[in-house]
This record gives structure tokens, C-alpha cells and sequence, in this order.
């Protein structure tokens, strides 16, 4: 696992890997990480919290980006097929990713109180999609397990009331 979101760290210091990462693969795939594409993935890892399309949209028409929901939208589908972000289904929400370099199936733990989001190994799940592809003779294109729960913090800020 990287960095564990819900213990105190340098968050700037996440924001700058993932930007680093970026970067680092668009010129590896020939693709380009446009001025809207790179402010998307900044907001996505300010603050490990899932954003939604329109939550974003709302801070991009803030800081004079094209208001229009296309935007928004071609901006994580960008991150999405390059891997730099995952999308939480039960929130329809997206987050970053810990390590885009790979496909690999994604789990997540959610805080229910602060909604932070961890990215998990997913091994076993892997294990198991292979399992359920032998077993129907079907193909799993994508993956995705989320737990919620509470977090230390939030336990603890409810011990303390």
C-alpha cells in the first residue's frame, strides 16, 4: 500500500508525485496533459476526497475554465484511459491513483464521516476475477471493490464528543 491518506503527511508531496507520474507517462504514450487535464488531476488529489464531475466543473468555471460539462468530462476520460484516476461508482466520483503505471484492478476504502479515500492491493481480487473468468468462460474488462467504514481520525473525533 502507499501512503496511508488518513494518517498526517505531506499532501503537497502527493499532489507533486501524481502531477510527476503524469507528465511522465503522457510523454511515454505520446499523449498530451492539457492546462484543464492537469488542474482536473490537481483538484482530484488535493485533498484524497472523490470529486464529482460537477464539483470540479464548479471550481474550473471559478478559475475561468470553459464552464461546459464536456470539459469536465473529456478531462477524466483523458485520466481514466491513461490510469491516473479511478472512478468510484457508488459516489460516481473519481480519485487518484496510486500507481497508473500498471492496469490493475481497484479496491478503496471510504470514510463514511471525512470521505477520504485509500487506494488497496487488490491481489486477491485479482485472484478471484481470474477464478471467475475460468469458471464462466467470460472475460472481466474491469474491476472495481469498494469498502467504507470509518476511519482512525473520524473514531477518534467521535471517542472525543
Amino acid at each position: 500500500m502507499s501512503q496511508n491518506v488518513y494518517e498526517p503527511h505531506n499532501h503537497s508531496h502527493c499532489v507533486d508525485h501524481a502531477i510527476d507520474r503524469a507528465r511522465s507517462l503522457c510523454e511515454q504514450r505520446g499523449a498530451r496533459l492539457t492546462k484543464v487535464r492537469l488542474r482536473v488531476l490537481e483538484l482530484i488529489w488535493q485533498s484524497h476526497k472523490p470529486m464529482g464531475a460537477y464539483e470540479l466543473l464548479a471550481i474550473l468555471a471559478q478559475e475561468g475554465f470553459n464552464p461546459a460539462p464536456p470539459t469536465v468530462y473529456r478531462a477524466l476520460d483523458f485520466l481514466l484511459d491513461l490510469g491516473l484516476v479511478h472512478r468510484l461508482h457508488s459516489l460516481n466520483a473519481f480519485v487518484g491513483c496510486n500507481h497508473p503505471e500498471d492496469q490493475h484492478p481497484a479496491c478503496f476504502f471510504v470514510c463514511e464521516q471525512c470521505g477520504k479515500a485509500q487506494e488497496l492491493a487488490a491481489d486477491k481480487l485479482q485472484a478471484l476475477s481470474r477464478q471467475v473468468e475460468e469458471l464462466l468462460g467470460v472475460t472481466v474488462n474491469h474491476q472495481l471493490t469498494e469498502l467504507s467504514g470509518i476511519c482512525p481520525g473520524c473514531k477518534q473525533k467521535a471517542l472525543e464528543q
